[in-house]
């Protein structure tokens, strides 16, 4: 008997499923919110976070799919709870590179599930988001923030840039930008991402493993225990927002005093 659409797509997004992407998603946001300028070696725009991590899992855990959405639903909570700075051009900038980044590795490590196979999926991940950022910068981000923001105007980036670099002009912006921007500031965010999950892939590998069983179909569930994955999944999802709205809040006083 053939499985429909409706059906796969029933059995792909099961209670379980949903639980651990919002989860994931909630530490995602939380650590996204809390990205920061290292201004002293890279203009201060290029903002460090940590959110790949807790999608870099999932995508191990629940598949390249889910990996994405994960990344998705952290910018959406994100401009849920602290707006848009860029007119939505840079976070669908973070969109792309961050799926580009967990979408390979994702997709790599569900054919080949070894130490071996995650390494790999994670330097591809890397590589292809960090190529895809320094594109991103010379042909889309870069030209927007000088039009929209600074109405034309190189002044503004120029002087950032050249208080880090020295003397920046138009003519050798983009090649100190990309090459010594850019490209090892999204290295880095790649690699850190890397050091975290690759020394806790073993510990968290019988984890995994216990997941994708779980998730695996097992015959018929209740209504009764549908209902009470859903109430418990209802519950996390409002408890981790209530720590988000908490951050931005205290955050937001701390600022302002």
């Amino acid at each position: 008997m053939q499985t429909t659409k409706a059906e796969g797509g029933a059995k792909y997004f099961s209670s379980t499923r949903i639980a651990v992407i919002a989860v994931l998603s909630a530490i995602a946001a939380v650590l996204y919110i809390l990205k920061f300028p290292i201004s002293v070696i890279f203009p201060s725009w290029l903002e460090l976070n940590f959110s790949d991590i807790p999608a870099l899992i999932g995508t191990f855990a629940l598949g390249p799919l889910s990996g994405a959405i994960i990344v998705a639903v952290k910018i959406v909570l994100e401009l849920l709870f602290t707006g848009t700075t860029t007119m939505f051009v840079g976070d669908f900038a973070d969109l792309i590179l961050g799926c580009a980044f967990v979408v390979p590795a994702g997709l790599i490590y569900k054919y080949h599930r070894t130490f071996k196979g995650a390494l790999v999926g994670l330097v591809v991940g890397a590589a292809s988001s960090t190529a895809l950022s320094i594109l991103a910068n010379w042909l889309i981000l870069v030209p927007f923030y000088i039009s929209f923001f600074f109405g034309g105007s190189w002044e503004p980036i120029l002087g950032t840039m050249s208080a880090i670099f020295g003397d920046v002009t138009r003519e050798n912006f983009y090649n100190l930008y990309l090459w010594c921007s850019v490209l090892p500031f999204n290295l880095m965010r790649c690699l850190i991402a890397i050091i975290v999950v690759l020394p806790i892939y073993k510990h968290i590998s019988r984890v995994i493993n216990r997941l994708n069983a779980r998730l695996a179909p097992k015959g018929e569930r209740t209504e009764e225990q549908d209902r009470r994955t859903l109430v418990r999944t209802a519950v996390i999802i409002a408890a981790l927002l209530a720590v988000i709205a908490i951050i931005i809040v205290l955050n937001a006083v701390f600022h302002w005093y």
